[in-house]
């Protein structure tokens, strides 16, 4: 049987993890993406804890969804930098790098993260 969409991005998703992980120094960037919101979180996989989360239901910009996205992901930095953070690794979580997430991860590096 044909494997769906959602269970291929999941697959891939654990093959990622399998190959990363973040630190306190370096944490892993994660993204998580709905159908109406963005979501990205700075993880020290080592302490099991959230260090930095933005998303766009908490921001207060308007707009398409990629220009959306790439206010999170500058929000994120401008946060990730205030507790120290400059390096981490990114987790784009199954999903291609295309669209929202790009326009994230670009509107982090804008920012000052370097991944």
């Amino acid at each position: 049987m044909a494997v769906s969409k959602s269970e291929r991005r999941l697959r891939i998703k654990r093959s990622i993890r399998s190959k990363i992980s973040g630190t306190a120094e370096r944490p892993r960037l994660s993204v998580f993406r709905s159908n109406k919101n963005i979501y990205a979180q700075l993880i020290d996989d080592l302490a099991g804890k959230t260090l930095v989360s933005v998303s766009s239901a908490t921001t207060e910009v308007t707009g398409a969804k990629t220009e959306t996205s790439g206010a999170v992901g500058k929000a994120l930095a401008t946060k990730a930098q205030e507790q120290g953070i400059t390096e981490v690794v990114f987790d784009r979580s199954g999903y291609l790098y295309h669209g929202r997430v790009k326009s994230l991860a670009e509107g982090a590096r804008e920012a000052g993260l370097k991944f």
